[in-house]
């Protein structure tokens, strides 16, 4: 294959990607969604370990810059999906404080 059929597949993996994700996630109801992203934060510490190793054995520019997105949007999706499940287990707490309110 040449670069520039590997470089066309990749973008339409993504295109397949992205579609299939927003076709499901858009089936959920919106009850559902935040439990469901606060439980899947594994999948995106796997994602984001993924980006780091195609940023490693990336050789030209592009791949690299690619890379480099992939892994800063990786890492803001853990750390979203962190900060969602912290504020859902402060909702549940039943010891009477309030979220934001630390003291």
């Amino acid at each position: 294959m040449t670069d520039t059929t590997m470089l066309w597949t990749a973008v339409y993996i993504v295109m397949l990607a992205a579609f299939t994700g927003y076709v499901v996630i858009s089936r959920v109801p919106a009850i559902l969604h935040t439990p469901l992203m606060s439980g899947s934060n594994f999948i995106h510490g796997i994602v984001l370990v993924g980006a780091m190793v195609a940023l490693g054995l990336a050789t030209t520019p592009l791949e690299q810059a690619i890379g480099f997105v992939a892994v800063i949007l990786g890492a803001a999706n853990v750390t979203g999906g962190y900060v969602v499940t912290e504020r859902i287990l402060q909702m549940f707490d039943r010891s009477g404080k309030k979220p934001g309110k630390e003291a």
